[in-house]
């Protein structure tokens, strides 16, 4: 039935203008045949990774309708995989879990590294405008892009993300990694701080004793501030006096997070991964390498690169084992989300498949902003530890695996469309290992 009107404009509309019936279709763009329906993958990291119709359908429309030019995306960051939930009193997370799971799969030598609470962002490159147009076929006069992990553009305005990545292409230059890498492009997996900077606002956290507005989650204005519900109320719009307690301490939580973004000099920017230059994989290096890259960034551009704090632990050692461990503990009580624990090699698989590429573990406060202000209390704790992380863990490992295949038929220079390892259910799942790939 027609609706009477429309009553709003969505950002991107469903149906986009035709093109007329003499226009030829671009030879880079994928024919939605090559991606819709059920798909079975074969990757090197592990094969024959299902993709449900379902799944297709949706990342097809979320892609096409939001995603920037899809030349750009030659890897989408995967989800991170929890720590199992302990059994601690008062915590749910806690890196003898983490340190455990890879003591069963043979991993002894680990790092960690401090877990930023940013937004993840992949930064790409290149050492001039002219890289973009010749290697990704864009013309793109800002010479690289700065997209989420869903494959949108992280900074709205083109101007903030030509300035951020050319600060980037500074901090490469000064580093003098162009040269020492052979490369005129570079991939980086990143966190984008402050975490309040992808909502598109300005946003602090507040010092006054009631919160002003009620934040986007709560359906009113945008802010970064909840309702100021206090102990025992149960509507989020009840407006009761200051907050104390968990609401407040619920506050705080995330308050650490945010702060103005009134320009490019308020973000920070944080690399982890060098991904991939060309001709080359990156990706699967030492961990250690790629923290003493992200160094060397920060020193040469402290104002706008940061780098990681990490510890190395090796599991065969219980002095090494509790250093990680005291550590950890002293980030959580300095107001820091937690670490990630990964193996000092970067890309591990074992008896029993991939192992993990890297587990996270946070703190009992910032947990608060994921389950909620009372989470702590012990019933609601209970309940908590039933948590099934099982999925989670998969997705983990399907995602990577799907990340690093991608990213090694980028730098192969493979072709976008004539898939072989990519197919539907009715389908062979793997041709010619020569012939080319999608």
């Amino acid at each position: 039935m027609p609706a009477a009107q429309t009553y709003y404009e969505p950002t991107r509309p469903l149906i986009a203008e035709q093109a007329g019936p003499d226009t030829d279709r671009p030879s880079e763009l994928l024919d939605a045949s090559d991606v819709l329906g059920k798909r079975i993958v074969d990757t090197r990291l592990q094969p024959k990774i299902t993709i449900r119709a379902e799944n297709t359908a949706a990342a097809l429309e979320v892609m096409s309708r939001f995603a920037i030019d899809p030349r750009w995306l030659i890897y989408l960051p995967p989800t991170m995989a929890p720590t199992a939930t302990s059994d601690r009193p008062g915590l749910l997370e806690h890196p003898a879990g983490a340190f455990a799971a890879y003591r069963r799969d043979g991993v002894t030598k680990l790092i960690c590294e401090e877990k930023h609470m940013g937004s993840r962002a992949v930064a790409i490159v290149d050492r001039d405008a002219d890289v973009a147009a010749r290697r990704f076929r864009i013309e793109e006069p800002a010479g690289g892009v700065i997209y989420t992990r869903t494959g949108r553009a992280f900074l709205a305005d083109p101007k903030w993300q030509a300035d951020l990545v050319d600060r980037l292409r500074s901090a490469i230059t000064d580093a003098g990694l162009w040269d020492e890498l052979d490369t005129d492009w570079m991939a980086l997996d990143t966190e984008l701080l402050p975490w309040s900077a992808k909502a598109g606002d300005s946003c602090a956290p507040s010092t006054a004793p009631s919160v002003p507005q009620v934040g986007p989650l709560w359906g009113g204005p945008r802010s970064c501030s909840p309702p100021p519900l206090t102990e025992g109320s149960t509507s989020p719009t009840s407006r009761r006096g200051p907050t104390s307690g968990p609401v407040s301490q619920f506050i705080d939580a995330y308050g650490r997070y945010c702060w103005p973004v009134e320009s490019v000099d308020d973000l920070q920017i944080t690399p982890f991964v060098v991904l991939a230059i060309e001709g080359s994989l990156q990706a699967g290096r030492s961990h250690q390498w790629h923290t003493t890259v992200a160094d060397r960034l920060a020193q040469a551009s402290p104002e706008t690169v940061a780098s990681t704090r990490h510890i190395l632990v090796d599991l065969d050692d219980p002095a090494s084992e509790t250093a990680a461990t005291e550590w950890w503990e002293d980030l959580v009580a300095s107001g820091s989300e937690g670490m990630v624990v990964k193996p000092l090699d970067s890309v591990i698989t074992g008896d029993r498949g991939l192992v993990q590429p890297g587990i996270k573990c946070r703190g009992p406060e910032y947990l608060r902003i994921v389950y909620g202000p009372e989470y702590r209390m012990l019933a609601n704790q209970e309940r908590l530890r039933d948590r099934n992380l099982g999925r989670k863990r998969s997705l983990a490992q399907r995602e990577f695996a799907l990340g690093i295949e991608a990213l090694e038929r980028f730098v192969a220079h493979e072709p976008s469309t004539g898939s072989t390892n990519a197919s539907s259910e009715s389908s062979p799942s793997r041709a010619n290992p020569s012939t080319p790939r999608l």
